[in-house]
């Protein structure tokens, strides 16, 4: 055999062998989560090429759009990495349809996922609704436990369509979209991160339901009519204990150098401690906005720096989530890892003592000129809950140009 034929033949087996992808259908999807025997969340997405032929999603949730930019192919193989989160779905696919499952490895949480091709409504209708939920319901979760926790449920309802959240104390449980249909309530978010279905019955002044976090947790909740009701305010639920005149810490940055309060780089201006995780969404919202104010206000002359607690179980995971926070959210100011292997919020707290709890993630200590703690603001209203996101926002831009207005106290 002469030497073109066997390079020939050698072409042929080895592309013969590698698996040929199928293609998938392009246009809108309908993508469903099983969060129990019975119950599925579904969410809707558009599925599309750019420009060099690459598969591409945007997902949504109400007024969020998503968008996705890892989906690996091979054969009718199929992983879509969400875009920031460590979460992805794994599974096989025909040209219309998708099965697999949603996982966090971190957390050792599989659900199992299904997407057929077409446009379809994210939940059936099959009757006009009875009642328009549109208002403020004050609510409460995991009723009858130890854990139960109020809410505020802030709804807008046009015809069947329903969109909103439900704030708590530590934060929002972003884009909820759904449907009223008849007297019942049907709402969810999928956000990469989040797997949140809410089902309810609904009368003119109450809901009664069960909220599915993902397949791992359900929780009761009731909720009624009222437009006064307001949750406490932020700002008064974490503080300093007693004996502690002082917020500190020393925690190392991503390439292992330690970082505290005391250096010289925050000496004689404010800082704003931001405590968080890269796998929290209500932390990505507060970190977008940070971003966002940073970058329009470049003459203020303040600090931001973040305490990373993580859940991933390797501290070359956990630092890999960061930087992939840092990088996809444009984030300029340092994120130090001050945990990995767990979230847990008491044993952060053994990190900062001088705290009375961690609450939330996020949770964000403003420090004067001086070094003094000025305020803490617990939790984090994102913009799906409008008109407090827009309260904060302005309050947030007052504290902090108050704060760098203000003089560095001297001894006499």
């Amino acid at each position: 055999m002469n030497r073109i034929a066997l390079l020939c033949l050698l072409f042929l087996t080895v592309f013969s062998c590698k698996k040929e992808s199928k293609e998938l259908l392009l246009g809108e999807w309908l993508g469903k989560m099983k969060v129990s025997s019975s119950k599925e969340l579904p969410f809707t997405f558009t599925l599309f090429k750019n420009g060099d032929g690459d598969y591409r999603m945007e997902m949504y949730n109400a007024d969020e759009v998503i968008a996705i930019d890892q989906i690996e192919i091979e054969g009718d193989s199929i992983r879509i990495q969400m875009p920031i989160f460590e979460g992805y779905v794994s599974g096989t696919f025909s040209k219309n349809q998708i099965q697999g499952n949603f996982i966090k490895e971190s957390l050792d949480r599989i659900v199992p996922f299904t997407a057929v091709h077409g446009k379809q409504d994210r939940f059936e209708v099959g009757q006009d609704a009875q009642v328009n939920i549109s208002g403020i319901w004050e609510t409460y979760f995991d009723l009858n436990t130890d854990n139960e926790y109020p809410a505020k449920g802030i709804f807008m309802q046009n015809g069947n369509r329903v969109k909103g959240t439900f704030r708590t104390k530590t934060g929002d449980y972003r884009y909820l979209d759904g449907v009223v249909t008849a007297d019942s309530l049907k709402l969810s978010a999928f956000d990469g991160a989040h797997v949140y279905l809410f089902m309810a019955k609904v009368t003119d002044s109450t809901l009664e339901g069960q909220f599915y976090n993902g397949n791992h947790a359900v929780e009761e909740f009731m909720a009624a009519r009222n437009e006064a009701f307001e949750l406490p305010d932020a700002d008064s639920l974490t503080f300093l204990r007693e004996g502690y005149d002082r917020f500190d810490f020393s925690f190392p940055d991503s390439s292992g150098k330690m970082v505290s309060l005391s250096d010289s780089r925050f000496e004689g201006k404010p800082v704003l401690v931001q405590i968080m995780g890269s796998w929290c969404p209500n932390c990505l919202d507060e970190t977008r906005f940070y971003v966002e104010f940073l970058k329009n206000n470049p003459d203020l002359d303040i600090e931001l720096v973040a305490l990373a607690f993580e859940y991933a179980k390797t501290e070359e995971k956990a630092l890999a989530g960061i930087s992939r926070l840092k990088e996809r959210a444009q984030v300029d100011y340092p994120i130090l890892l001050a945990q990995y292997g767990t979230s847990n919020k008491q044993k952060a707290n053994e990190k900062l003592p001088m705290l009375n709890h961690i609450l939330s993630y996020p949770t964000t200590i403003y420090i004067d000129k001086n070094g003094a703690v000025r305020k803490i603001h617990t939790g984090f209203n994102g913009p799906a809950t409008g008109e407090k996101y827009e309260q904060f926002k302005k309050q947030f831009a007052e504290t902090v140009r108050g704060l760098a207005a203000e003089t560095i106290e001297t001894d006499s």
